[in-house]
């Protein structure tokens, strides 16, 4: 195998970190070639400075002079802005990228790499949340692959390795429940900022633990899975698992079942996406058996965590609400990590912008964007932003 190099779009956050570590532990298998970030330059130029990219992308230009200062004795070229990200994901500097950038900033980029015939790793699932339709027509037509970095959708690329010619009964999305597993609205109603950002199983980025702790994060796979494998919406089940052990399921039409399992560690799924279709050897912890005396599953409570609810109707009609339901969300969870909302109201924030947003059945890619700009817009006034 022949070093792959590798474009971390997003290499500040968890996801970006992660996968420089593993690239770090397996350097004769990959290079870091492009690494970019929206506002945390310093660890920015940490990075460029230990990896040696040949390309380095900070979004926020005001902070582009200060990287650039920084990595002046170095061969690394610096380039700033949105446009920027789009310009190098069409470049030949990589053969895969990591589409690591979290929420909807990602779409643009995503889409020029597979418009540009590079394989995607993605770990943004807002990506195809938003236009799943156009993101998996681009990858068809230029038949490259997209390869899930989720730990739960990676759980079903997995499971279906080996079964092209088997059809899928449905999926069995596994969540932990977050750390409000069985709460009622009077205590949730309460939750502040930073108990909500203490997730019992994952260590993960703020938007993210956000979304598990209302179940949100569920519905967004739910739609993601949709677009990833080709099912329709009642072919996707949600169960609840504490242990996240299981990572989740695929049922086939025989009623035979296989699940993908480990510890709950996001640089397993990350280590898979880079190497596929070769597993590579690792030294991370191991599942011991003797050690797990239970595994548990129970139905959500989609009565209290209402955000699976609107989730699963945005599946259901499809069209541009997932879309709704995503921009919505993404100003929501923000206001509340400002401490200007509380915990419930982020539910309400979204269901009254879907109400609001005009449906459209089947959007184009202008009007995705138009529809992300006015949910936005609309949530944001809610809150008086």
């Amino acid at each position: 195998m022949s070093q792959k190099r590798i474009a971390i779009f997003g290499s500040t956050g968890s996801i970006g970190t992660q996968a420089l570590e593993v690239i770090a532990a397996n350097k004769d298998k990959f290079s870091a070639e492009v690494l970019t970030a929206q506002n945390n330059d310093e660890l920015l130029v940490q990075q460029a400075l230990k990896f040696n990219p040949y390309i380095v992308v900070i979004g926020d230009e005001k902070k582009y002079p200060k990287v650039k200062q920084a990595l002046a004795r170095t061969d690394i070229q610096v380039f700033a802005g949105e446009k920027a990200l789009e310009e190098v994901a069409e470049m030949d500097a990589y053969d895969l990228m990591l589409a690591a950038i979290v929420g909807y900033a990602g779409l643009k980029p995503t889409l020029q790499a597979l418009e540009s015939g590079k394989p995607v790793a993605l770990a943004n699932k807002e990506t195809l949340v938003v236009a799943g339709d156009i993101v998996m027509k681009k990858a068809l037509e230029k038949r490259v692959p997209v390869i899930p970095v989720d730990s739960e959708h990676s759980a079903i690329f997995q499971c279906l390795v080996g079964e092209t010619r088997n059809k899928i009964e449905k999926v069995i999305l596994t969540a932990s429940g977050g750390p409000f597993r069985g709460k009622k609205p009077n205590f949730l109603v309460n939750v502040k900022r930073d108990h909500a950002l203490q997730h019992p199983n994952w260590t993960m980025g703020a938007k993210i633990t956000i979304d598990s702790a209302t179940l949100m994060n569920k519905g967004l796979e739910m739609i993601e899975a949709k677009w990833l494998f080709n099912l329709k919406p009642d072919q996707i089940q949600v169960v609840i698992h504490p242990q996240s052990i299981i990572h989740s399921m695929v049922q086939f039409e025989d009623g035979s079942i296989k699940s993908q399992m480990g510890l709950p560690n996001m640089k397993l799924p990350i280590q898979y996406a880079l190497g596929f279709p070769h597993r590579i050897p690792n030294d991370m912890p191991r599942l011991n058996f003797r050690s797990m005396s239970t595994l548990t599953f129970e139905e959500p409570d989609i009565k209290t965590f209402k955000n699976l609810g609107l989730a699963i109707d945005a599946l259901t009609k499809g069209g541009n609400l997932p879309c709704i339901l995503n921009a919505a969300n993404e100003i929501a969870v923000y206001a509340f990590l400002r401490n200007r909302i509380g915990f419930l109201d982020m539910t309400e924030v979204v269901e009254q912008t879907m109400v609001k947003i005009p449906f459209i059945e089947s959007p184009t890619l202008d009007e995705y964007l138009d529809t992300d700009g006015e949910a936005r817009s609309f949530a944001a006034s809610l809150i008086q932003m």
